[in-house]
């Protein structure tokens, strides 16, 4: 599930999911993959307990990720052995160890950095994507702003076989030209698709769905 949420056609992971509802709404519309955010500091932070009865709803038709900010291990490990998320993804100071750790025992890593830091070491060329989102400082994501779409397009040039998800203020008005400018696998998107922090608008989901499948 997760190869085919990076292949080389544009998918959609929804962000910060919450309630029954929008999971439910989120999975019959065919969205690609929706986030748990497991940061308590989150406004869109997720008990683990309330994920786990979340995740069952959708088990097997969409592909769950974890969202963590360096707080993964113990804690990923645990939610994955209880089939509660299918890949991770690491949204703090997370090191190049971290990363090996989870995609050496091939759970797969969504990494995500913001475009002033990008990795300067090798990546792991399977079960791994590389997010990059708008600089956040200490909020680690989050901020409903977009960046210089051309950092991620010039990162994508030279690594043609990472795939790159791309996230930070896209919505349905500038879904297509975020698309059409980076090429990315996936797009990321929590507040362009929300009428308030961890409430969906599932018109803008499908708005952005149509954008991604067009």
């Amino acid at each position: 599930m997760f190869n085919e949420f990076c292949s080389k056609d544009p998918s959609l992971k929804i962000c910060g999911v919450r309630n029954e509802h929008d999971i439910e709404a989120i999975a019959q519309l065919g969205v690609h993959a929706l986030g748990f955010n497991f940061w308590p500091k989150s406004k869109r932070y997720c008990e683990p307990d309330k994920a786990a009865h979340l995740a069952r709803l959708v088990t097997g038709r969409i592909l769950r990720v974890g969202v963590f900010v360096n707080n993964a291990i113990p804690l990923a490990s645990d939610l994955i052995e209880e089939c509660v998320i299918d890949a991770v993804q690491l949204h703090g100071d997370e090191t190049q160890d971290d990363i090996h750790y989870f995609t050496q025992q091939n759970i797969p890593v969504i990494l995500a950095k913001n475009p002033n830091h990008l990795p300067d070491y090798p990546l792991p060329k399977e079960n791994f994507a590389l997010l990059i989102d708008t600089p956040a400082g200490k909020d680690y994501g989050g901020t409903g702003k977009t960046f210089d779409w051309q950092i991620a397009a010039e990162f994508k040039k030279q690594n043609p076989n990472t795939p790159l998800i791309l996230a930070g203020g896209i919505n349905p008005q500038n879904a297509h030209n975020a698309l059409q400018q980076v090429s990315p696998a996936a797009l990321d998107i929590a507040s362009g698709a929300e009428i308030s922090p961890g409430i969906k608008d599932i018109d803008k989901v499908q708005q952005l769905l149509d954008i991604v499948n067009s």
